[in-house]
């Protein structure tokens, strides 16, 4: 079965040229031009990949993505935030709303088909993924972080950053590797944002905070067992 990919876009010819040139690639595509439509249908039949375009009428991007990341039967769903608006802050709220990738109106589709197949193979890769480090759970495929049943409520981006970490087996990611993996390669922004999630996520892992270790001069990495 081909992946379902939900074009949530309120501009008709752009929704026309991302599903001609994602049924070229054999995707199967829906498509939506009200963010509270769109909602309504992720809710009941989540998709494969969510192509979300950031200015909706009915629900607008930002919140759909809250909404989404929320809800225990969608928190897994790969969003690309689409936007025709290249402000620092715009793409910011989107990714912490939980996007996991964003572009910038105007794009080139075959950029887009791109973005999309490597999200689709990453999130093939992450399902029911389980790492484990004594007591600490990290569940990728469901968001989710315990010990010992506690849940740690992180937001997307300290998820990320753990997961991150978490994958890099040891070796220590800088925070431009950080950044590039979490925020995106577009990211321009202050490289001490990372800093600042990183001590907010050792703050939420309580007695793990230990567990994410500071690599003077070089960057962070996950203590070993």
């Amino acid at each position: 079965m081909n992946a379902r990919i939900f074009i949530i876009e309120d501009d008709p010819d752009i929704c026309e040229i991302l599903e001609y040139n994602l049924k070229q690639e054999d995707f199967d595509t829906e498509t939506f031009q009200d963010g509270q439509k769109a909602l309504d249908t992720i809710l009941k039949d989540p998709p494969d990949l969510i192509l979300l375009d950031l200015m909706l009428p009915g629900k607008n991007g930002l919140e759909i993505a809250r909404i989404i990341r929320k809800d225990e039967h969608t928190s897994n769903v790969p969003i690309i935030m689409i936007t025709a608006r290249s402000e620092e802050m715009d793409v910011l709220q989107g990714l912490e709303q939980g996007a996991d990738d964003y572009i910038i109106k105007p794009f080139r589709p075959k950029e887009v088909i791109a973005r999309v197949k490597a999200l689709l193979r990453r999130h093939l890769r992450d399902e029911d993924k389980i790492y484990q480090h004594g007591e600490l759970i990290v569940n990728f495929s469901k968001h989710q972080v315990t010990s010992n049943e506690e849940d740690f409520d992180l937001t997307p981006k300290e998820f990320l950053l753990l997961k991150a970490l978490i994958q890099a087996n040891g070796r220590v990611l800088s925070r431009d590797k950080l950044l590039d993996q979490v925020w995106g390669f577009d990211y321009y922004g202050d490289p001490r944002t990372v800093d600042v999630h990183i001590r907010r996520l050792r703050q939420k892992l309580d007695k793990w905070a230990d567990f994410v270790e500071t690599v003077k001069g070089f960057g962070y990495r996950i203590k070993p067992e």
